[in-house]
């Protein structure tokens, strides 16, 4: 859990404010895994904050959904013809994605019970997290 205050703190994910009125709260949640190597000894604790998107509501909070993913058919088409052309493709992973993409919305959410703040302060997200309803999209 420390790890990740430390990344959403690092990534500038929210500033304290007040509560506008009007304005809908979101709260938040802790989700734990545990991941494992290939031979099923223990990897880590994976620990993630997690947004109550289900509290949003269509056409204020958010617009639209779609995110364009890579589907395993197109990337079995990708492969041979990257082969034919002489090509190279690369993958990658990123650490947090969510979190390296700016919000347009004004999303408040509870601030997190580990974040030393001061009473009736509410966190405006400038970044997404895993949870709200157009987080893939942004």
């Amino acid at each position: 859990m420390k790890l990740e205050m430390v990344a959403l703190e690092m990534n500038k994910t929210w500033e304290l404010l007040d509560l506008l009125k009007g304005k809908n709260l979101v709260g938040y949640r802790w989700v734990f895994t545990v991941k494992y190597k290939a031979d099923g000894t223990l990897e880590r604790h994976k620990t993630r904050l997690v947004a109550k998107g289900y509290t949003q509501t269509n056409g204020i909070e958010y617009l639209e959904t779609f995110a364009p993913i890579a589907k395993v058919n197109i990337v079995r088409i990708l492969l041979p013809l990257a082969t034919i052309y002489g090509r190279s493709l690369s993958q990658f992973n990123v650490t947090n994605a969510f979190l390296h993409s700016s919000l347009d919305e004004e999303i408040y959410m509870e601030v997190p019970s580990r974040l030393k703040a001061e009473e009736g302060k509410v966190g405006k997200l400038r970044k997404a997290l895993y949870g709200l309803k157009h987080s893939p999209r942004v």
